[in-house]
């Protein structure tokens, strides 16, 4: 009964996400619209580029969604890992759409730099005020799983980033109404952009890292050979692999030298036991005895 109710709100809390999710870029894709077509009819950078920005939120917020879903499908025999790690390419495709966002906000910004022209400041401010709630609002809804998977946490946090964005945008137009200085609109793209490297950096070197395989950024190598080594029938460890599963699982194999083979289940039992504690679910253990040849010689 325990595990038919824990089953029962893992499925509940899916469909939740699932709608939350559907909610956010219907929303989010309503305002991009909007907003493309007032800084169109208002030659607004400033809005152009947070509509460029806020369109590849929306494409992150269905490729986070299709990871979601695919994380959930079971392991097959084609993919024995299931498609968990959709997970991490959908992580680097995220940055990298963030990365060409800010190469169009960059070179529009300077082009309005180098001919400026006027600007309504009024447009400017109640378009990016309807981001501002739009933006807040989507990530409110994120924030009760942010801490539970990282395409979510993702999402929320580029949320955030969008609502403060479009803070930006208004505080250009109020200059704008205020002092007649149109510079503020494509000085306020470049520092958009800015703020988009800055957020987008980590997502980067992240993602690409978990692509091929690095040990995930939460993870100690160090510390999880002494954990290891610590356990009082261990002599020795080689072969000591860590990698990312997904966004949200981490996997370790490893060779482990045992004095006595007769401790083995609790040696095993013990060592996942810290593992899980650490942060690895996936473990594969391999065991041997000193002395003992290991057959896999490659690293």
């Amino acid at each position: 009964m325990h595990n038919h109710s824990n089953h029962k709100h893992s499925h509940n809390t899916s469909l939740s996400l699932n709608k939350i999710f559907q909610f956010g870029i219907i929303l989010n894709l309503t305002f991009v619209v909007v907003e493309f077509i007032m800084g169109f009819l208002y030659d607004s950078v400033g809005l152009l580029s947070d509509a460029g920005h806020n369109m590849s939120d929306v494409v992150s917020l269905v490729l986070a969604m299709l990871a979601f879903k695919l994380s959930k499908v079971h392991a097959n025999k084609k993919y024995t890992y299931g498609y968990k790690k959709v997970t991490i390419l959908v992580s680097l495709v995220n940055a990298i759409i963030l990365i060409f966002a800010v190469i169009f906000i960059v070179v529009e910004s300077i082009e309005k730099i180098m001919t400026p022209q006027e600007i309504s400041g009024v447009a400017v401010v109640w378009t990016a005020v309807t981001g501002v709630i739009i933006n807040a609002a989507t990530a409110w809804f994120f924030v009760r799983d942010k801490n539970k998977d990282l395409n979510v946490k993702g999402a929320y946090l580029h949320m955030v980033a969008d609502a403060l964005v479009s803070v930006g945008v208004v505080i250009s137009g109020i200059i704008i109404m205020t002092t007649g200085w149109y510079l503020a609109d494509p000085v306020t793209g470049l520092i958009i952009a800015a703020v988009i490297v800055f957020s987008t950096w980590s997502l980067l070197r992240e993602s690409l890292n978990l692509s091929i395989d690095g040990v995930p950024s939460n993870i100690n190598y160090e510390k999880i050979e002494q954990i290891i080594k610590s356990h009082a029938d261990v002599k020795d460890i080689h072969h000591l692999h860590i990698w990312a599963l997904s966004t949200t699982k981490n996997a370790l194999t490893v060779h482990i030298v045992l004095s006595d083979m007769n401790n083995m289940e609790t040696v095993k039992a013990n060592i996942r036991q810290l593992l899980h504690d650490a942060g690895i679910d996936h473990v594969t253990l391999e065991f041997e005895l000193e002395n003992t040849k290991c057959e896999n010689e490659c690293d």
